[in-house]
């Protein structure tokens, strides 16, 4: 199966936000795009939502 191209969106976040996000950054050494990324994907992890991690049936 090919892969697909990421799929771009608007996200807008407080200044606040964006300061911890880019103190994060810099101690992560990863682009703001990126660590947005990898809080999303942890979450999803966290939370069960990926499809390997559903029970079967649900």
């Amino acid at each position: 199966m090919p892969r697909q191209a990421n799929k771009g969106f608007l996200l807008r976040l407080d200044p606040e936000m964006m300061a911890e996000i880019e103190k994060w950054v810099a101690d992560e050494f990863r682009s703001v795009n990126g660590q947005i990324q990898w809080i999303i994907a942890d979450s999803i992890r966290r939370h069960r939502r990926t499809k390997s991690s559903r029970k079967p049936g649900g």
